[in-house]
This record gives C-alpha cells, structure tokens and sequence, in this order.
C-alpha cells in the first residue's frame, strides 16, 4: 500500500471528529440564530421605535464587525471584563458567537421576506378577527418558509466554511485537527484530504437544502 494511502487512513479518524464538530456547530448555530432572527425581524418592522431601534443597532453591530474578531472578544475579551463572564467551553462560546452573528443576517432575510408578502392578507387575517400577532403566526410567517430556504441554505454553507475561525481558540473542527496533524507530520498532504472533506459537506448540505427548497416550493404551489 502507498505510504500516501497509509497516511489518508491514518488521519481520516481525527479528521471526520473534527467534522462532526464543525457540523454539530453549524447546525445548532444556524438553528438558533434563525429563531432570534423572527425576534429581530418583527422587532424591526414594528411600530414601537424602542423595538426598531434596538434591533437595529444589534444588526448593525453584529454585520459591521468581524465574526473573528468577534469570537475572540467572546472568548478572550470577556474575562478580562469579569471572570464570572468566563466561558471554559469552547464549543459553547464558538455556538454562542455564531448563533448571535447568524441571527444578524438571517434576520434581514426574514424581514424581507415577511414584507415581500402582500399587505391585503394582513388586512384579510385582521378582518377575520385575528389580532396581528396571530395574523403573523397563522397567516405571514408560514407563507414565507418557501421563500427563507434559499437563504437560509446560502447562510448555513457560510456558516459551515467560517467554522474554520475557531481554531484560534483551539476548538477542534476540521481546520484545527488539520493544522495539528500537518504541524505533527510536517507534511501538508493532509490539507488535500481537509479540503475533500469540506467539499463532501458542502456538496451533501446544498444538496439537501436544494430538495427542501423544491418540496417547499411544491407545497406552496398546492
């Protein structure tokens, strides 16, 4: 057997760890920042200015800065403020960090969505005796679940390829497994087999999220 070959078997076992955790992040990050995200979007397009400003300068903070930047003050910043603000689990802090900087975007995406619906249906809900939050949930909100797959699909394989930030704090995911095992070996093969690893994710998640979109959109069309 090549010692190419011997060497691919060898890593792929750290490897595929490291990409349950990448996945594990991705998955539960874009999760919870998609709930916030309703929270933001209907804080933005309400009525009540506090509500609308609030939730605007958290976009507008969250957009505006680097999600390195910050998943480091998360991280390392945090303490220096107060150690009771101390997070010890790294996967904990990289979900916390990414479901806020994710619900930032998504909430753009939800607004959009939820204005691009046609106002009659609102007044027709309203007519019918539900009050606008009920006209929202039972009425607006479902109808835009077609329309949030795509961008929710594109937000997930940003998600899954900014993953790769948490090696600063020694989070194991793949990049992180990858530059320990190149630094070890002093080879940089193992970035080939990385880099076929993220492709085979990225390839399964798009594929996923093009036959969601197809279901949701022959649902809609029922």
């Amino acid at each position: 057997m090549p010692q190419v070959l011997k060497d691919f078997l060898t890593w792929c076992p750290p490897l595929l760890d490291g990409a349950k955790i990448t996945i594990f992040l991705t998955i539960f990050s874009v999760t919870t920042g998609l709930i916030i995200s309703v929270f933001l979007a209907l804080a933005k397009i309400s009525k009540s200015k506090v509500l609308n400003a609030l939730s605007s300068a958290y976009i507008f903070f969250f957009r505006g800065t680097p999600l390195l930047l910050q998943l480091y003050f998360m991280y390392y910043g945090l303490p220096k403020i107060s150690p009771y603000l101390t997070i010890q689990d790294r996967f904990i802090c990289a979900y916390i960090t990414f479901s806020l900087n994710s619900a930032a975007y998504l909430a753009e995406v939800v607004r959009a969505a939820i204005i691009s619906i046609d106002r009659g249906q609102i007044e027709a809900a309203l007519s019918l005796g539900l009050n606008q939050s009920k006209a929202m949930r039972y009425v607006i909100i479902p109808q835009t679940i077609s329309r949030l797959v795509p961008p929710i699909g594109n937000e997930f394989i940003l998600v899954l390829k900014d993953a790769s930030i948490v090696s600063i704090i020694a989070l194991a995911d793949i990049t992180k497994v990858t530059l320990n095992i190149a630094s070890s070996s002093s080879t940089s093969l193992v970035y080939i087999l990385a880099t076929i690893i993220y492709l085979i994710i990225t390839a399964f998640f798009s594929w996923t999220f093009r036959k969601l979109e197809h279901k949701s959109i022959s649902k809609t069309e029922k």
